[in-house]
């Protein structure tokens, strides 16, 4: 009988172990029963980080903290995350904080985008969030800055900058007046379309004549839009060597014909200079030309005894040489 209650008692208890291991793991007290893998992050500074904080992926959770320690002026945080979770090895891990005190962290895993998944203890990297502490510490700075600023605008120092003003207010106060006054005459002239500035807001016909200036100037600037685009054109032309220009400038052929040309005229004109050929013998010999002159002066007298014979004589004398 004893046996019997001490059986029931231990098997009792050996129920309720497991059940409150059970509930704990439920609770997400131990990792005992709980599948996973490790990767490490190393960070600079990990703020409020304590062991059994939750690791995040876009706000789920998918583990938790397991070890944090310093290596190498770094601090290692090592954590655990729930199998079936894909970290890839270029996602980057970050310590943020719920609330502004930073009393609660959490690391938070980005997706990564085209890395393999890591394994059982790989290194992931690391994104360094701005320390609230500094952030706080210069706001603070800068309210010191703005008090200390205040602080120098007391009574007597703001009279100081702004007595000067005032007496140059007082001081001017008719030639201000006046200038305000014309200055309220200006828009009043505007606004009722008088004057330069009114026409041109108020006046149809000068936005009309505005306009046509205007498009007239589009149109000259399209003129001369069209005008550089076709002088385009005829580069292009000549140098794809089209055209006469074109071809002056890039046909082989062409230019050696025209450098043959070139060569022998230098060379007619050479010979001509030293007095060869017919052309250059009139041009140089004396001789010839006074033949050529007295020639001339032959046929001249000719022609006026022709002009004083008469026709039928001209005839006959004709006739006469002929039979």
């Amino acid at each position: 009988m004893r046996n019997r209650l001490e059986t029931r008692i231990g098997f009792f208890f050996a129920i309720a172990a497991v059940a409150a291991i059970a509930l704990v793991e439920m609770v997400g007290g131990t990792d005992w029963l709980r599948q996973g893998y490790h990767v490490n992050a190393l960070f600079a500074n990990v703020r409020q980080l304590k062991t059994g904080d939750p690791v995040r992926m876009a706000g789920v959770k998918i583990g938790k903290v397991d070890a944090i320690a310093l290596t190498n002026d770094r601090v290692r945080v090592t954590m655990k995350l729930d199998k079936g979770v894909v970290v890839r090895t270029d996602s980057k891990a970050a310590i943020k904080s719920p609330g502004l005190l930073g009393d609660m962290s959490f690391v938070s895993i980005d997706f990564g985008e085209k890395g393999p998944p890591v394994t059982e203890g790989s290194d992931i990297g690391t994104v360094e969030q701005p320390d609230l502490d500094v952030i706080l510490a210069k706001l603070e700075n800068v309210a010191n800055g703005v008090e200390n600023l205040t602080k120098t605008f007391s009574g007597d120092k703001l009279s100081n900058l702004l007595g000067p003003m005032t007496d140059f207010v007082q001081n001017n106060s008719p030639h201000l007046s006046a200038i305000i006054t014309n200055v309220e005459n200006m828009s009043k002239q505007i606004t009722s379309g008088q004057g330069t500035a009114g026409k041109l807001i108020y006046d149809e016909a000068v936005y009309q004549s505005a306009q046509a200036t205007l498009t007239n100037l589009q149109a000259a600037v399209a003129d001369i839009k069209q005008t550089v685009a076709e002088a385009k054109s005829v580069v292009a032309q000549v140098n794809s060597g089209q055209g006469t220009v074109g071809k002056l400038l890039k046909e082989e052929q062409l230019y050696q014909e025209i450098t043959t040309a070139a060569t022998n005229l230098k060379e007619i004109l050479q010979k001509i200079n030293n007095g060869k050929g017919t052309v250059g013998e009139l041009v140089n010999d004396s001789t010839m030309l006074k033949n050529v002159k007295v020639s001339l002066q032959k046929l001249d007298k000719a022609t006026e005894g022709l002009e004083d014979t008469g026709p039928l004589t001209i005839i006959g004398t004709a006739v006469n040489k002929l039979f």
